[in-house]
């Protein structure tokens, strides 16, 4: 279980492509509760055309307190989580 990750002027672009949902869930998870505050929106590329499970559990299962909301992209196959500043 490894998306591709990279983090640019305080944006994260993450590839999960290859992940089944269960698996994703719990990497997003996981790092929305590590990125640090420098991280402001996570890009999150899920695809479409293989099937919906990906794309229905980045957009309604993930949850978190620093997920501010999620915006759609004109792609389909991506999603963006806009993300609060991390609480001490």
């Amino acid at each position: 279980m490894s998306g591709k990750a990279r983090c640019v002027n305080g944006v994260m672009t993450v590839d999960i492509h290859e992940m089944y949902a269960p698996d994703a869930k719990k990497y997003l998870e996981r790092l929305l509760k590590t990125a640090g505050n420098e991280v402001r929106e996570i890009v999150i590329v899920h695809g479409y055309h293989s099937g919906q499970a990906l794309m229905r559990t980045v957009r309604t299962e993930v949850k978190s307190r620093r997920i501010h909301h999620r915006g759609l992209d004109m792609n389909p196959g991506i999603t963006i989580y806009y993300l609060r500043e991390k609480q001490p």
